[in-house]
Parts: structure tokens; C-alpha cells; sequence
């Protein structure tokens, strides 16, 4: 095959993958509240599970030595922090999220199109703004968002959702500075 078909068949690879994800990440989100699952109510008398409540506020941790170079995010699974790292290699925020309910394996990945700046309905029901898609797990759409009343609850175990929530503030950095195309990096 000659070099300019194999970029063809690149670019329509590419772009087919993002139509799918768009598609399901606008079926998930867009279900009529008939057929989504009820929000699960949580007890205050309850003892919570490890998953949900926040770790102990500490300092954000290093970045880690192993998250690539150049302009990404990277995302820690472990950490629940977030980095933005500008082309020179410098850290320009890192912020603690609340992982979704599915996490994408640890890897690189790419902010797709398009990318949702308007208020709309997570798959949780959750009200959310600037959502940065970077990945699909099991047919679900991954990506970061902040929910509009602030909330960075835990996410039920039992709903296929990929919303890394965020802070507003984070979020608002997180949708100036992760434009398509733009790299990021998943450690365990």
C-alpha cells in the first residue's frame, strides 16, 4: 500500500473511533431516566466504603517519573491526582479527582472529539460541564468533568460510568488546557 493510503486509512480509523465513541457516550448520557438506574441513596448511619470516602488531604505527590514527556495529562489511579504538563515538561496544575466507576488501564491516550463544553447529564444523573472524553471501557465513554453543584461523590459500583469528577476550578483548567489530540497519560 502506498505511503499516502496508509495515512488515508489512518485518518478514517481515527475519526470512525471517535464517531463511535461519541455515539456512545451521547446513548449513555441521553438514556431516558426510565431505563437508567436509580441513583443509589446513601445512609449517613452507614458505615461508608473504603471507595467512597476521599484519602486523607496530603501533598500532592511527584509527578510520576514514568508519565512520558511533551504536553499531557497524566492521571493516577492509585493517587486520584491529575497533573497537566505543558511541552517543556513543567507541572501548570495537579488537583485530586474522584475515579469513575470504570477506569481505563494504565497507557497513553488521546483527548477525542468532540469535546462537550455545555451542561449536560452524566450517565450518573449528575448535572457535569467540560467533559474531556479520553478513552472507552467496556463500551463506556472515560473522561473528566466536573459535576456543576461541585460534588465529587463516589460512583456506584454497579452503573457502567467513566466520569473522573473533578473540582469546577480543575475542571475549567482541565478544558483550557486538554484540547484534542492533546496526550494523556494513565499510571497505575
Amino acid at each position: 500500500m502506498a505511503r499516502g493510503s496508509s495515512g488515508i486509512v489512518a485518518g478514517l480509523t481515527a475519526a470512525a473511533l471517535a464517531a463511535v465513541g461519541f455515539l456512545a457516550y451521547q446513548a449513555s448520557a441521553n438514556a431516558p431516566d426510565s431505563v437508567a438506574a436509580p441513583k443509589p441513596k446513601v445512609s449517613s448511619s452507614a458505615p461508608a466504603a473504603a471507595h467512597d470516602k476521599p484519602k486523607a488531604k496530603k501533598p500532592p505527590a511527584a509527578l510520576p517519573a514514568v508519565s512520558g514527556s511533551g504536553k499531557r495529562v497524566v492521571y493516577a489511579l492509585e493517587d486520584r491526582q491529575v497533573w497537566l504538563v505543558d511541552a517543556t515538561g513543567d507541572v501548570t496544575r495537579t488537583f485530586e479527582v474522584m475515579p469513575s466507576a470504570l477506569s481505563p488501564k494504565p497507557g497513553t491516550y488521546q483527548v477525542v472529539t468532540p469535546r462537550s463544553g455545555a451542561a449536560t447529564k452524566g450517565s450518573d444523573g449528575v448535572m457535569i460541564e467540560h467533559v474531556v472524553r479520553f478513552a472507552m471501557v467496556d463500551g463506556a465513554a472515560v473522561g473528566f468533568s466536573a459535576a456543576l453543584d461541585g460534588s465529587m461523590e463516589s460512583p456506584d459500583p454497579s452503573l457502567k460510568t467513566g466520569g473522573v469528577r473533578m473540582s469546577r476550578a480543575d475542571g475549567d483548567a482541565m478544558w483550557a488546557f486538554a484540547l484534542v489530540g492533546t496526550k494523556v497519560v494513565v499510571v497505575p
